[in-house]
């Protein structure tokens, strides 16, 4: 009997954001990207943030919290926990989809997306990537 091989379906973050992606937009001009970042290498520095500063501080407050209040009543933090870090994952993958959106709109619209402006999506993908590997 023949085994049926089944596909996951690609995910990207406009998936995991629960936003839809422009329709019809060119695909990215990767030769062009690859050449850019063959003549340009990656930065060494601290990673650009993911979230805004007023993010962040939020976000640190409410971990703080969780953690204060596991002390108390050990299973409710922890379901709290849970959710803030998915949550979290989730402002995550809007943050990215968004980014990917406004490329997309300007290569929709015919505009030029500046190698610049790739090469800093690039970054933060990267910059992203490492961090989940290293966790």
């Amino acid at each position: 009997m023949d085994k049926i091989q089944t596909l996951e379906p690609e995910v990207t973050t406009a998936d995991l954001a629960k936003i839809e992606p422009s329709r019809g937009a060119p695909e990215l001009p990767e030769k062009r990207l690859e050449q850019n970042l063959a003549t340009n290498p990656p930065e060494i520095g601290p990673p650009p943030p993911l979230f805004t500063a007023e993010e962040t501080s939020e976000l640190h407050q409410r971990w703080m919290e969780v953690q204060t209040g596991f002390v108390d009543e050990p299973r409710p933090a922890v379901q709290a926990a849970d959710k803030l870090v998915g949550e979290t994952m989730k402002r995550l993958a809007e943050v990215f989809a968004k980014e990917r959106l406004r490329l997309e709109s300007q290569w929709g619209r015919g505009d030029e997306v500046s190698t610049e402006d790739l090469r800093q999506a690039m970054r933060r993908y990267r910059s992203f990537f490492d961090r989940l590997l290293a966790v």
